[in-house]
C-alpha cells in the first residue's frame, strides 16, 4: 500500500467494500466478537434511552425513532420494547446501517418491526426531516485523523504498508482541521486524533434535520480532558476483546476493530450551527432515572470509577 494518511488507512481498514473490517469481516458483537457495548451486557442503557425518546418524541410531536449504526439491533430491540405502550404502536424504528453482516443480524432479530434506510439523509427524506435520533458508539468507528505537535507545530500521520510491515511518517506542516484539540496547551511529542470524517458526515445530513432531539453516547471526554496523561493519543484495535495499541493496530487490518476517544467539545461546536441547544453528561447522569440498577454489571455501568464517566451523553435539540 503506497503511503496513506492515517485517516484513509483507518477506513480501508474498516470499510472497504472487499476486506473492510465493518464492510465483511465483523460477524457478531459481544462475548463472541472482538468487542463489546453495553446493550450486549444490560438492558439499562435501552431503558434509558426509551426514557428520553419518550420525552422527546412526545415534545417534538415527531413519530420516527431512527438509530444511526444499530450493531446487531439489540439495543434498538429493547429501546422499543421500553416504550409506553401507546407511544410504541404508533413510532416508526428507522435503521440506518452500512455492514451487510450487521444489518442480516439486525433483520433476523427485528424482522417487520424496522424500516432499513443505507443513509441518514435518506431516512430523513422518508420522514420529512422531522424525527427523534440516537446512536451509541458510533462517532468512535469513524476515521480519524492523528497529528503530532512537533517543533515545526502540528504534523499530520500518514502510514506505508509493506508486506505487513507498518512505516510511519509525518507530512509537513499544512492548514488544519477544525478541532478544539490543538487550541489545548499540549506538551510537544502530544498525540491527538480528529474525527474529521465525522464533521464532514454531519454537514451531509444536519441541514435536512428540521425539528426532533439528537442523542449521542460515545467514550471521550471535553477536550481539555481527553488527553490527560495520555502522550501516545488514545488510538488501540480490538481483536478477539484484546486491547492492542502501538504498531499492533497495523498487524491485522481489516481483520479487527480499530477505535479512539471522541472529544465532545469539538461534537458540539461542529453542530452548532444546526442545533439550538444542548445537554452534556455522564453515562451515570442519564442513567439515573432509571430504576432496578441492581445487577453488578448496571452498577460497572453507572459506576462513576468506570463506564459511569468515561462514556459522554450528548443530548441536542433542532
Amino acid at each position: 500500500m503506497p503511503r496513506v494518511t492515517f485517516e484513509k488507512f483507518m477506513e480501508r481498514a474498516l470499510y472497504d467494500p472487499a476486506r473492510g473490517y465493518y464492510s465483511r469481516r465483523i460477524t457478531a458483537v459481544g462475548r463472541n466478537g472482538d468487542f463489546t457495548t453495553a446493550p450486549m451486557l444490560s438492558d439499562a442503557l435501552a431503558r434509558a434511552i426509551a426514557h428520553w425518546a419518550t420525552s422527546a418524541m412526545r415534545e417534538s410531536g415527531c413519530r420516527d425513532l431512527i438509530e444511526v449504526g444499530p450493531g446487531e439491533g439489540v439495543l434498538a430491540a429493547q429501546v422499543v420494547k421500553n416504550l409506553p405502550w401507546d407511544l410504541r404502536w404508533r413510532t416508526r424504528l428507522r435503521l440506518v446501517e452500512t455492514s451487510a453482516p450487521l444489518a442480516s443480524h439486525q433483520r433476523a432479530l427485528l424482522g417487520k418491526r424496522a424500516i432499513w434506510q443505507d443513509s441518514i439523509s435518506d431516512a430523513l427524506a422518508a420522514c420529512g426531516g422531522n424525527a427523534v435520533i440516537y446512536s451509541n458508539e458510533l462517532v468512535d468507528a469513524f476515521p480519524v485523523r492523528r497529528f503530532q505537535k512537533t517543533a515545526l507545530g502540528w504534523q499530520e500521520l500518514a502510514v506505508e504498508i509493506d508486506n505487513d510491515n507498518a512505516t510511519e511518517s509525518l507530512l509537513s506542516p499544512a492548514s488544519l482541521p477544525d478541532s478544539s484539540g490543538f487550541l489545548e496547551a499540549h506538551p510537544s511529542g502530544q498525540w491527538i486524533e480528529i474525527h474529521d470524517s465525522y464533521r464532514r458526515h454531519l454537514t451531509t445530513w444536519l441541514p435536512f434535520w428540521k425539528s426532533g432531539r439528537l442523542l449521542t453516547i460515545d467514550y471521550g471526554a471535553l477536550t481539555e480532558n481527553l488527553y490527560h496523561r495520555r502522550p501516545h493519543g488514545s488510538i488501540r484495535a480490538y481483536l478477539l476483546q484484546q486491547k492492542l495499541e502501538g504498531f499492533a493496530i497495523y498487524q491485522n487490518p481489516g481483520r479487527q476493530d480499530l477505535t479512539a476517544d471522541v472529544n465532545f467539545t469539538d461534537l458540539i461546536h461542529w453542530s452548532q450551527p444546526w442545533t439550538r441547544d444542548h445537554r452534556l453528561m455522564t453515562m451515570r447522569e442519564f442513567l439515573s432515572p432509571i430504576s432496578n440498577l441492581n445487577s453488578q454489571i448496571d452498577l460497572t455501568l453507572s459506576d462513576s470509577h468506570g463506564a459511569g464517566d468515561a462514556f459522554l451523553v450528548l443530548d441536542q435539540a433542532r
